[in-house]
């Protein structure tokens, strides 16, 4: 039995340090996966990332049965930066009819959780985000993807991520190196093919400068501002962070993927305009893009009367420019 070291407190044991992982480690790698329908394979709750004093960051991936590796959607969940889970697209969409539709085309699916916005600001999601697709890049042996073929789509917030994963490179200078974090696995690219962004936030400065209809947190208070929370900082911080954090500040630098962007016309949340100033600046930076006005659609592409359509032209979007 090890022999408590003098001064140690009356009670409690001592312990041999040696014999403990210190520090944890990054990320873990994957476990086996559970086999699901049609020879898909599960691969749940994959660590990819370990930050001391903030909860695992997980993904789930999902893999058609296939007997060459697969190109992989990376899926990024919306939630204002305020909440939101990897496992459920928005209301409006089905898990089924999502995660059907991606699988269905051929392709993996991963599905991933980020620290929100009151765990820690800008640009914590965005490292998160990075340090997924370097991790699928690491494992992608055991997961049976091909590395050189990710694409990255998500959802309002999510939207904005992914915009962002599309649109900052390693090599884009300091500033955008900075936004690659330290984080999860490192020496890998967090590059992706092709991006797809619902109604995403591209411009956060415009944003500011409107007034954000919240309803109430389900507790009765009031909801923090999605902004003010995202960017942290002082007030008169705002404009430089909210700088920093738009994807529109890196739509003119290196020739960017391919994107699509879907946007209803009626969104009071996130206006319509913000997919229309992203388009404008990809187009004048000699990119390929696709801007799909969701007509009469409010946030999440409510009053939509089918979102059947918009999933299925996202995910064929992501299987062409992800093609060998």
């Amino acid at each position: 039995m090890t022999q408590a070291p003098p001064g140690t407190p009356t009670g409690r044991p001592a312990v041999d340090l040696d014999l403990a992982t210190w520090p944890p480690p990054a990320f873990r790698a994957p476990v086996p996966p559970k086999a699901g329908q049609n020879g898909t394979r599960h691969f749940d709750g994959l660590t990819y990332a370990a930050t001391l004093g903030y909860r695992p960051c997980l993904l789930d991936v999902q893999v058609p049965a296939a007997t060459a590796p697969v190109p992989a959607v990376v899926w990024i969940h919306g939630g204002g930066w305020l909440e939101g889970d990897r496992r459920y697209p928005p209301p409006t969409v089905s898990a089924e009819l999502l995660h059907g539709t991606v699988l269905g085309a051929g392709l993996a699916l991963v599905s991933v959780d980020y620290r929100h916005s009151l765990e820690a600001p800008f640009p914590a999601q965005l490292h998160d985000v990075k340090a997924a697709i370097r991790y699928i890049r690491h494992h992608a042996t055991e997961l049976g993807i091909d590395p050189e073929r990710i694409g990255v789509m998500g959802e309002s917030a999510g939207g904005h991520l992914a915009a962002l994963a599309g649109l900052v490179q390693p090599d884009g200078g300091n500033a955008a190196a900075a936004l690659e974090g330290s984080v999860g696995v490192q020496g890998e690219d967090s590059g992706v093919r092709a991006a797809v962004c619902w109604y995403p936030a591209t411009d956060l400065a415009a944003l500011l400068e409107q007034p954000m209809p919240m309803p109430p947190a389900p507790d009765g208070t009031a909801f923090p501002d999605p902004f003010a929370s995202l960017l942290g900082g002082s007030r008169d911080q705002w404009p430089e962070l909210a700088h920093t954090a738009s994807p529109l500040t890196y739509a003119g630098g290196a020739t960017p993927p391919p994107f699509l962007l879907l946007h209803g016309t009626q969104d009071h949340l996130l206006p319509y305009r913000q997919s229309e100033t992203l388009a404008e600046a990809l187009e004048q930076a000699g990119g390929e893009v696709t801007l799909v006005p969701v007509d009469g659609a409010e946030h999440i592409f409510l009053g939509s009367p089918d979102v059947t359509p918009l999933v299925t032209e996202s995910v064929a979007f992501l299987a062409r420019h992800l093609a060998a």
